[in-house]
């Protein structure tokens, strides 16, 4: 209830919801309900980081060093892409694309918010990474059409949050993460922290993903929107941690832990999630 009810709140920010007046979004009431139910989101996130965190601030080098060695040594949670490719039935393929819809069919908008947070060389490559992900202008190759397009050939539905009632609190979680921490100014450090580590651990799991599907006999269709993304997140984590947490950090525009905050919070929710959909298979 604690998630969901923060995810419709979020909400207000993104899509919005049709029987709702947008003035809501910036309403007293919301302003004030979602600072209640952000505050024990947060310290918990900081929490579960802890320990993490302090590992990754012990590697040496710089950030962007440091994100993808602890990309590198992160081994909390099952490896939920190899069981996609090897071994998930399509019952469960499909159960594992439900889940990933909450984010996919809104992706990179939480990001985007942080644009007009940065400035210099950091601002110039978060607008250049964020206009891949929109398909480089080209209408029909938004990267949360694709994943549409990916539902409708696994025969899914593809509406915009068609499966928030069925998803679990982690997969609610990890979108509330995001918006947490890209709706938030002071929070602009830990946001693309967050948008470093999960471009550095997106394009071999993409490879296997797109393997399952084929491989249970979805297609191409269904498996263009991760045959984009194998190659596309290996120059975006380039970009994203040296670019724009590297440029970031060396200018003193956010503190270093911040960002590996981040990334620490990317990684721990992404296992969570992947915990609770292999045991439930």
């Amino acid at each position: 209830d604690h998630q969901l009810s923060l995810w419709i709140l979020n909400e207000l920010s993104f899509r919005g919801f049709e029987d709702v007046d947008d003035r809501w979004e910036f309403a007293p009431e919301v302003a004030g309900l979602r600072a209640i139910l952000e505050s024990p989101f947060e310290k918990a996130l900081r929490e579960a980081c802890a320990d993490w965190l302090a590992r990754a601030q012990s590697y040496e080098g710089d950030v962007a060093e440091q994100i993808f060695a602890l990309t590198e040594a992160f081994d909390e949670g099952p490896d939920l892409s190899r069981y996609v490719r090897r071994d998930a039935t399509a019952d469960q393929v499909r159960d594992f694309l439900r889940e990933r819809s909450i984010y996919h069919l809104k992706e990179s908008d939480p990001h985007t918010f942080v644009i007009p947070r940065l400035s210099g060389p950091a601002k110039a490559h978060l607008v250049e990474l964020q206009y891949d992900e929109y398909g480089g202008g080209r209408t029909g190759h938004l990267h949360h059409e694709l994943f549409a397009g990916t539902l409708r050939a696994a025969g899914l539905d593809d509406a915009y949050g068609a499966y928030l009632g069925e998803v679990g609190a982690e997969t609610l979680a990890s979108s509330n993460a995001m918006a947490l921490f890209c709706l938030h100014r002071r929070l602009r450090g830990a946001a693309m922290g967050h948008l470093a580590a999960f471009e550095a651990t997106s394009s071999i799991p993409c490879r296997r993903i797109a393997a399952g599907l084929r491989r249970v006999g979805f297609g191409d269709e269904a498996a263009h929107y991760y045959d984009e993304h194998v190659e596309a997140d290996a120059v975006h984590e380039q970009l994203a941690a040296r670019e724009i947490c590297g440029t970031m950090v060396s200018s003193g525009d956010v503190d270093r832990a911040e960002v590996l905050f981040g990334a620490v919070a990317c990684l721990i929710l992404d296992a969570r999630q992947s915990e609770v959909l292999m045991s439930r298979w």
